[in-house]
C-alpha cells in the first residue's frame, strides 16, 4: 500500500509537470496573445503553490518531497504537444492542448482520491486541489469553445 508520502510526491510531480508546461507555454506564446500568456504565467503559479501546499504536508514524514516531474511523463509529453501547437497553430489548437494536459492532471488527483489510506488532511488537500484544478480546466475549455475553428 502506498503512504500518503508517495501519493502526495506523485502529485507534487503532477504540478511540477504542470508548472514546466505552461512556463514553457507562456514563452512561446505569440505577443498577440497576452492574454493567453498571462493565463499560462497564472496556472505555472497556482501549480507552483499546489506543489508546495503537497510538500509542506510531506515534511517530517518519510522521503524528502518530490522535484522532479514524473517519471512516466505521460503529462509533460503532453505539455510538450502544447509546445508543438505554437509553431503555426490557433488559439483553439493552444487551448485544446492545455485542456488535454488538465485532463491528465484531473485523472492524476482522481487516481489519488482512490488510494486506500489516505489520511484526512491529505484526502482534503487533494480533494480541494482537484476542485480547483478542474476550476483552471473548466476556464481553459470555455476559453476554447469560443474561438473560431
Amino acid at each position: 500500500m502506498e503512504t500518503n508520502t508517495e501519493v502526495l510526491n506523485d502529485l507534487i510531480k503532477i504540478n511540477n509537470d504542470r508548472i514546466k508546461g505552461y512556463e514553457k507555454a507562456a514563452k512561446e506564446t505569440a505577443d498577440k496573445d497576452a492574454d493567453l500568456r498571462q493565463l499560462f504565467t497564472d496556472m505555472a503559479a497556482e501549480s507552483v503553490r499546489y506543489a508546495q501546499e503537497l510538500k509542506n504536508l510531506t515534511v517530517g514524514k518519510g522521503p524528502t518531497p518530490a522535484e522532479e516531474t514524473t517519471l512516466d511523463g505521460d503529462i509533460y509529453r503532453a505539455w510538450m504537444d502544447v509546445k508543438a501547437t505554437f509553431s503555426g497553430k490557433n488559439r483553439k489548437a493552444i487551448l485544446a492542448s492545455c485542456e488535454f494536459g488538465e485532463d491528465a492532471a484531473q485523472k492524476a488527483y482522481e487516481k489519488a482520491l482512490k488510494k486506500p489510506g489516505l489520511s484526512s488532511d491529505v484526502r482534503q488537500l487533494i480533494e480541494e486541489q482537484k476542485d480547483q484544478l478542474k476550476m483552471a480546466h473548466d476556464k481553459i475549455k470555455r476559453m476554447r469553445d469560443t474561438q473560431p475553428a
